[in-house]
């Protein structure tokens, strides 16, 4: 099991954000410390009814920047809107990063679902997983095969081809968020990796995996073929502020290095292959400190 850090691309409740330099020395330090990965999380905008504006820091700029501060951690994406960007466009972006990183990154996607950004950003919303299911059908055959010719409703790559070719020769492996009967038939088709977001208690965990495995089989495919992927919180409330919804202990993971590599090994033992994780505060101490727990699990794992 990989265990990863997320950077944090959103202002916080105050209206600041972290500032390159910080993210920078936050992924140099995760690498340091042997975390297995760095990811970031797309978004353009956030407006809820009630609250202010929250803005967000490009995603691709970020993690390309990060791959040209860092040599050995894998980077990723959780996940970026395939209706943000043309498809065969963002294939191509993924082979030039994946050759910038020396092989390094995991093209995570997802469909998208906060309507007022693309709204604000004049995307459109409309069809959302048809839109995605034919990104499908353009992204992974450029990755792999390096050449698709596809006409859809919404998108076309007609006699398109990725040149040169970045160093794998299998191609950057994709991983998918996927939740209602659609989506994971989509995941089970096309994906290698599928995230469950944010991975809760045992019993969601289990029923979650259950839901993709099965959809796998619907589709002819080995679950086993498929990596799990999701996502948790750990907060040490006495480094520094917390987020508010952070305030009951059982909305995040924590402890001492023991206890808290415990914890992630458990998720382990119930199938996940992969960890990727919020901190709370993402400050370089709470870093070290969680590493400590990281350096753990990954002895325990082996």
């Amino acid at each position: 099991m990989d265990i990863g850090l997320i950077l944090p691309l959103a202002e916080d409740e105050s209206g600041m954000a972290h500032s390159w330099t910080n993210l920078r020395a936050a992924a140099v330090q995760a690498e340091e410390l042997g975390f297995d990965s760095v990811w970031v999380y797309d978004h353009l905008l956030h407006r809820f009814e009630g609250h202010p504006t929250v803005g967000f820091w490009e995603a691709w700029t970020m993690l390309t920047a990060v791959a040209a501060s860092t040599t050995r951690v894998k980077l990723g994406t959780t996940v970026l809107c395939a209706g943000f960007r043309n498809p065969a466009l963002l294939a191509k972006m993924a082979e030039t990063l994946d050759e910038v990183s020396g092989g390094r990154l995991i093209l995570g996607l997802g469909a998208g679902w906060h309507e007022p950004e693309f709204d604000a950003f004049g995307i459109p919303f409309d069809h959302r997983v048809s839109r995605f299911e034919e990104a499908l059908q353009i992204i992974p055959p450029l990755l792999n095969d390096r050449k698709v010719d596809f006409r859809g409703t919404y998108h076309w790559a007609e006699s398109c081809e990725i040149r040169p070719h970045g160093p794998r020769e299998s191609g950057v492996p994709i991983l998918v968020a996927a939740f209602a009967p659609r989506m994971l038939r989509l995941t089970a088709r096309y994906a290698d990796q599928w995230t469950t977001d944010w991975l809760g208690p045992e019993s969601k965990v289990k029923e979650e995996i259950g839901k993709v495995h099965a959809a796998c089989e619907a589709e002819g495919r080995d679950p086993a073929t498929l990596k799990i992927t999701g996502g948790v919180t750990v907060a040490y409330p006495d480094l520094g502020s917390c987020p508010a919804w952070t305030s009951t202990p059982d909305s995040y993971l924590t402890g001492d290095t023991q206890s808290l590599a415990a914890q992630l090994i458990a998720y382990r033992d119930l199938g996940v292959h992969h960890i990727l994780t919020n901190l709370y505060p993402f400050s370089p101490k709470a870093i070290a400190r969680y590493g400590e727990a990281v350096s753990v699990a990954q002895k325990l794992k082996r």
